[in-house]
C-alpha cells in the first residue's frame, strides 16, 4: 500500500493549510487506496487571521503544527522527525499558510525563503525520485525545491506567474479542472482555489493531482 506524505501548513486559508484543499487531498488519497500521513513544521504562524472579518488578529499567535492538528484528527507528525525513506510521495496543499509558514513568499515574494524542513524533506524525497505534488498557492515554492526550469502552475495570476519566473521556475497557465505535470522532476501542480469559485471546481484539479501523483509513485 503507498503511503504519501502530506505537508499541512496550519489550519483555515488566510493563515494555515485551505481546509477543503487538505482534506479533497486526504480524501482522494484514501478513495485510490493508499495512505496518507500528515506532517507540519513545528513553528508559530506568521501572523492569525480572524476567519469571520478577515482582519489580522493583533496580540494572538499560534503553532502550525497544533493548529494543522486540527484537520488531521490529531494523527499528525512534526516535519522534522519525518523520513522520506518512509514514503512513497509527497502533497502540500495551499492556503496562505503555504505562502506565508512554509515560506514568506506572501511577504517576500521573488525573494522568498522555504522552511529549512519543508527543503530537507521535500528535496530528499525529489532526490530518491518520488514524486511530489503541490496544489494552490504552493508552487510557488517550486524554484527553490527543485531548481531552475522547474516547472509548475497556480493558474494564470500574472504577478505570482511572473515571481515564480523571475525566481528561475516556469509557469505554465492552467484551467481549475487541470494539472501540469513536470515529468523529468516528477513534479505535478494545479490551481485549485487560487481559480476554483467552489469546492467541485477545487475538487476537479485535486482529483487529477492525487491520482497522476500515486500513478507515478
Amino acid at each position: 500500500m503507498k503511503k504519501i506524505a502530506v505537508i499541512l501548513s496550519g489550519c483555515g486559508v488566510y493563515d494555515g493549510a485551505e481546509i477543503y484543499e487538505s482534506v479533497l487531498t486526504l480524501l482522494q488519497i484514501a478513495e485510490r487506496g493508499a495512505v496518507s500521513q500528515c506532517m507540519a513544521p513545528n513553528i508559530d504562524q506568521m501572523h492569525v487571521v480572524n476567519h469571520l472579518t478577515g482582519e489580522e488578529a493583533t496580540g494572538e499567535s499560534r503553532n502550525v503544527l497544533v493548529e494543522a492538528a486540527r484537520i488531521a484528527r490529531g494523527e499528525i507528525i512534526d516535519l522534522a522527525t519525518a523520513n522520506a525513506q518512509d514514503y512513497d510521495a509527497l502533497i502540500i496543499p495551499g492556503g496562505f499558510g503555504a505562502a506565508k509558514n512554509l515560506s514568506d513568499f506572501a511577504v517576500k515574494g521573488a525573494e522568498c525563503q522555504v522552511n529549512p524542513d519543508v527543503i530537507n524533506f521535500t528535496q530528499a524525497m525529489h532526490k530518491a525520485g518520488k514524486p511530489v505534488g503541490l496544489i494552490c498557492i504552493a508552487p510557488a515554492m517550486t524554484p527553490v525545491l527543485f531548481g531552475e526550469g522547474a516547472t509548475c502552475t497556480i493558474g494564470n495570476d500574472a504577478d505570482t506567474a511572473a515571481a515564480i519566473e523571475a525566481m528561475g521556475g516556469k509557469h505554465q497557465d492552467c484551467g481549475v479542472n487541470e494539472i501540469v505535470i513536470d515529468s523529468e522532476r516528477k513534479l505535478v501542480t494545479t490551481p485549485a482555489y487560487m481559480l476554483a469559485g467552489s469546492i467541485t471546481e477545487a475538487a476537479s484539479g485535486i482529483r487529477k493531482l492525487v491520482d497522476q501523483v500515486i500513478e507515478m509513485a
